[in-house]
Formats: structure tokens, sequence, C-alpha cells
């Protein structure tokens, strides 16, 4: 091999070399483990923090009811770190039937029927009101065609009994009539709608095996 042939491989060598480090230092070099670059319109890896499901963050199903960092807010928290299952929607999904049933209940002066859901003091409340109607000879005929507000007014939480209490606000559309023994209607109407606002507080020992929530307290 002559000396000019070994000079021109010599400068062919380090013209390789030199396009070889230029590209690295463009390019960057790969170890295998590199994620590939995220397209647009495609998925974010699995893995890839998010801020709504970073852990630790506002809990949906307190903040969806009532403001968060509020009172409330704090108390429903501590009630579910008692009981883990609990959740606030299952909760007012409960709330609607135990209205509707013992509103219903209470039209009919079939108090018995919901005994178990109501507070020793409520329930004779209730039972004196059901006997006045009696002793006059009225009856009531009430008809929910549709609860229009369902929500969180307030809530309250004990650390030492662990006893919780929830204030639902409920706002009804519903047709009642009232008849006297002789079946005359004296109030109400079969076909005129009225909204019936209503303030009920419910309460249940947290972790105790009772799932029944009791009402203690009605207001407007």
């Amino acid at each position: 091999m002559s000396s000019s042939t070994v000079i021109q491989l010599l400068v062919l060598a380090a013209i390789a070399v030199f396009l070889i480090l230029k590209l690295r230092s463009v390019l960057g070099t790969r170890t295998g483990y590199e994620k590939p670059p995220i397209q647009p319109g495609t998925v974010e890896p699995v893995g890839t923090l998010r801020p709504d499901v970073v852990a630790g963050g506002p809990d949906r199903d307190i903040t969806d009811h009532v403001p968060e960092s509020s009172d409330s807010a704090k108390a429903l928290a501590a009630m579910k770190r008692v009981e883990p299952s609990f959740s606030v929607g299952e909760f007012l999904t409960g709330a609607r039937s135990a209205y509707e049933m013992i509103l219903k209940a209470f039209d009919r002066g079939d108090l018995d029927s919901v005994r178990g859901f109501i507070a020793p003091e409520v329930h004779d409340a209730f039972a004196q009101a059901v006997e006045a109607r009696r002793a006059q000879g009225l009856t009531v005929h009430s008809n929910i065609i549709g609860i229009r507000e369902l929500a969180v007014n307030e809530a309250t939480f004990s650390d030492t009994s662990r006893i919780a209490e929830i204030t639902v606000r409920f706002m009804a559309e519903m047709t009642t009539v009232v008849k006297n023994a002789a079946g005359e209607v004296v109030e109400g109407s079969d076909t005129e709608l009225k909204r019936q606002r209503d303030l009920w507080t419910f309460q249940r020992a947290m972790g105790a095996q009772d799932p029944n929530w009791r009402l203690v307290a009605t207001g407007e």
C-alpha cells in the first residue's frame, strides 16, 4: 500500500470521526429507556401525573356538595376517616328516599312503618300532629311530583362520640289535598302544584353496624 493511499485513509477516518461527534452533539445519545415523543392528539403515557388526580387533592365527593375548606367539608372528611366507605352522594340519595317515605307515612298517619328512621322526639311531634288531624276528622293526600333541590346545608362531626349530623335542604314540588270527614276538600287541589321547602337533620354514629341515618330535627 502506497503512502498516498495511507494518507487518504487517515483523512477519511478523521472525517468520519468528526461527523460522528457532530451527530452526537446534535441528537444526543440514547440509552434504550427514553420515552417516545407524545404526538398531538395521543393519550399521555400511564403514570404521568395530572393535577386533578394527584394524591392529596380535593375529594370531589365532598367539594361537589360543600365549599372546600369549609367547616362542613372538614366534618365530612372526618366522617370518611372513621368510615372510609361513606359517600356524600350516596347519603343524599338515601336522604331523598327517606324524605319521600317519611312524608308519605305522615300523610297516611302510619308512623310505625318509619319508626326506625325517626328519633323518638321527632316521632312524638309527628304523632301529635297526626292525632290532632284525626280529632278534626281530616285526611291528607299528597303526591310528590319531583324534588327540585337536594343539597347539604351543613355537616358536623364529633371526634369524641363519632356522632355525625348532616342537615339537608329539600324543595319538593307536590300536590296536597286535605279533606274533612265528609270527603269534602277543605284545602289544596289535586292539580295545583305547590313547593315545599324543608331542612331535615339526619344523625348517625359513624363506624356503627347500623347503617341507617335517623331524622333528628326538622325545619324550614
